[in-house]
């Protein structure tokens, strides 16, 4: 589920010391890149442990809505001497391929991954975990959100945590060309924006929001943390699955 760029450093670096942990919760898997200082920027949530609070709705909440958003543009090349003297510029699409994906855990412990790729890993609206993923935005060229995530809001008091990350699945690993965004849009309410600041451009997954369940209102959490991979990530915030390679189809 990692690109075959060079990121055994990174992951060396993420967790030499294992002393750093990552303090969400009780896990004991070690803190991911985040920067120092400014650690984000964003509209409602800006900083890194930045909250907000949705209270309980009187009829519970309709449908939720997690958007990912990105933007597919045309980058420059490392141009030689010969084009440096003609004044040319060398561009090609960045093509990178970005998800969006979530970790859950319900009030009953059943914890999980939706995803564009892997086994039944897209959810399910009606159903536990009461949380769908659209499909698979691969260009990021559509018009408004490139994928979603929505939540059964009714079903909200069976939902006790979810993590929501970016991950390159396939391109050049730069965050910076794709200026992720998400946005978290609750009936009722003014809608959300996160965007996350660029860090580190060789790691392949970003954690950018956390979504709480406090006493069946939402409490919304800016991470803004890069990790080498989902294990690495699962480690920190201590969800305890299972993680294994694999391809999209």
């Amino acid at each position: 589920m990692s690109r075959s760029s060079n990121s055994t450093d990174s992951l060396v670096n993420a967790t030499k010391s294992r002393a750093n942990f990552s303090g969400h919760g009780s896990s004991k898997g070690a803190a991911g890149f985040r920067v120092e200082g400014d650690s984000g920027n964003g509209e409602f949530l800006s900083t890194v442990g930045e909250s907000a609070i949705v209270n309980p709705h009187a009829h519970g909440y309709d449908k939720i809505h997690i958007g990912l958003a990105w933007d597919q543009l045309q980058v420059s090349e490392k141009q030689s001497l010969f084009d440096k003297l003609l004044g040319r510029k060398r561009n090609s699409a960045a093509n990178v391929d970005l998800d969006l994906g979530c970790l859950y855990e319900l009030k009953n412990g059943m914890r999980g991954c939706i995803q564009a790729f892997g086994d039944d890993m897209l959810g399910s609206y009606d159903a536990p975990p009461f949380i769908n993923l659209s499909g698979d935005e691969r260009t990021g060229a559509a018009e408004g959100d490139d994928e979603y995530i929505t939540i059964n809001g009714k079903r909200w008091p069976d939902i006790k945590r979810i993590l929501f990350y970016a991950y390159i699945y396939d391109g050049a690993p730069d965050w910076e060309i794709l200026k992720p965004q998400i946005h978290v849009r609750v009936p009722g309410e003014e809608p959300m924006i996160v965007i996350p600041k660029v860090a580190r451009s060789e790691l392949d997954l970003c954690v950018i929001a956390g979504m709480e369940n406090v006493r069946n209102g939402i409490r919304i959490t800016n991470y803004t943390e890069y990790y080498p991979g989902h294990a690495e990530m699962d480690r920190a915030y201590g969800f305890g699955l299972q993680w294994a390679d694999g391809k999209k189809i």
